[in-house]
Formats: C-alpha cells, structure tokens, sequence
C-alpha cells in the first residue's frame, strides 16, 4: 500500500508591505489576515505540516496566538521589496526539512493576501499531481470576466492595435477560446522540484492549471481590495468554512 505524500505548505508573510502597510495582520473579517490562511490548513488533512516564513517577530506572534508553526525567522535578504517568491519558498523547505531531518513530498503555498480557498482545493491539487507524474506542479487559475485575447488593445503610433495578434481574427467574443489567469489562490509544488530549480518556476518545468470559480480569485493589496473581500463572505458569495467553527465557539461561549 501506498503512503500519503508528505504536504508542506507555507504562508510567506513579510512586514515590509508599500501598497498597504501592516497588510498580513490587519483585521479581516474579525481575524488578522494571516490567520485565516493558518485556520484554513489546520482543517486540511493532506497537510502535515504549515509553517509561517516571516522576519518580523510581531507577525511571528500574531501567527502563534492563531496556531501557527513559526519554526525560523526569514533573513532580510529574503524579504526585501524586491525579493521574488520563490527563494523564499527554497528557503522554507530547506528550513523545515533541515529542522526535521526529513523530507517532504510536496510543498504548497498558501500566500495570505488571497484566502478565499476551501480545502477541496488541496485534495484537489495533491490528487492532480499524483495523476500526473510529469508535471512539477499545479497552479490554481480562473477565467476572468473578459478575454484578454478579444479584449485587450494597445496603442502605437497613435493608433489602437490589437494586444494579441490574433485578436482581429475572430467575428465574435464567443469564439474565442477560454484563456485563465493565475490567481494567487493555490499553488503546489513536487519539493524535488523546489529543491532542484534556483531560479523560477515559472521558466522550467511542467504545470497543470487547476480552475477555481473567479469569485474565489480574492486578492488583498490594497485597504479597497480587503472590504470588498469581505463583502463578499458576509452576503454569502464567498465561503471560509473556518469560520463556522469560530462562531460556533464563540455561540458556546
């Protein structure tokens, strides 16, 4: 019999945040935003563990109190403005990887500023990857409400062109075929993949998108772009199954 693949995901949280200061512990929906990514794992079987990559001890807390694993703090060189994503995801396995004297199968980025997943999305993305051995990973994607192909223009010479060249091909909107945008809502990785590729995913290797409905493409930069999020969890459009628990609790109380 086959063993469960080995699940990490990480949450990246750094404190240096331009576009909206404070952003990964600032209240959402009662609960700082880092903590929804932390509560969402804890209801995932397929993750053995979750660990919070952050250099800044006062996020570090704020993770904690939620149940958050914070087993190393991030070096500032890996939290820079400038600092892709991807080091610091090498960074997080090699760390916990190095801390446990293990290795893990899989890692999985839950990446805090787009919380609106259900963890259906994991076993679906772990069931993906086990179905397809020569992909390195799966991205979670939606198709947005236009099509870039048929919508998308630019402007040279001072004349409108046609963003993709193909664009002024098609007659109708319709007949264009179905173009996806990556979302931010789940990402997972082969860790031999993460361990191997130094430079970025997105350059080598194999993917396999997995579609999630656009709504659910929730991403918080910005102070308009967090109420709007929580517009849609508080009239019902949008679903965080960890709050059931929580209000449960609180009910009890």
């Amino acid at each position: 019999m086959n063993s469960s693949p080995r699940v990490l995901a990480v949450v990246p949280a750094r404190a240096g945040s331009k576009r909206f200061p404070g952003k990964n512990t600032r209240p959402f929906l009662d609960i700082p935003l880092i903590g929804h990514s932390i509560l969402f794992a804890q209801l995932c079987p397929e993750i053995d563990r979750c660990i919070v990559s952050t250099d800044s001890p006062g996020i570090a807390e704020v993770a904690k109190a939620f149940g958050g694993d914070v087993p190393f703090m991030r070096p500032s060189e890996l939290a820079q403005d400038e600092t892709p994503m991807w080091p610091v995801l090498r960074h997080a396995l090699s760390m916990a990887e190095e801390i446990e004297q293990s290795s893990y199968d899989y890692l999985i980025l839950l990446d805090p500023t787009s919380p609106a997943r259900e963890p259906s999305d994991v076993s679906e993305v772990v069931r993906l990857s086990e179905g397809h051995l020569d992909a390195e990973g799966v991205i979670g994607v939606s198709q947005p409400d236009f099509n870039p192909i048929w919508h998308c223009v630019v402007e040279r010479n001072g004349w409108m062109r046609d963003l993709f060249d193909d664009g002024g091909h098609y007659d109708r909107r319709q007949d264009v075929g179905a173009v996806y945008r990556i979302n931010g809502s789940i990402y997972l990785w082969r860790a031999s993949f993460v361990r191997q590729e130094t430079v970025s995913w997105r350059r080598n290797g194999k993917h396999i998108i997995y579609e999630v409905p656009d709504i659910r493409a929730v991403s918080i930069d910005t102070p308009e772009e967090l109420e709007r999020a929580e517009l849609l969890v508080k009239n019902g459009l949008v679903e965080f199954p960890w709050l059931r628990g929580r209000e449960a609790k609180e009910c009890a109380r």
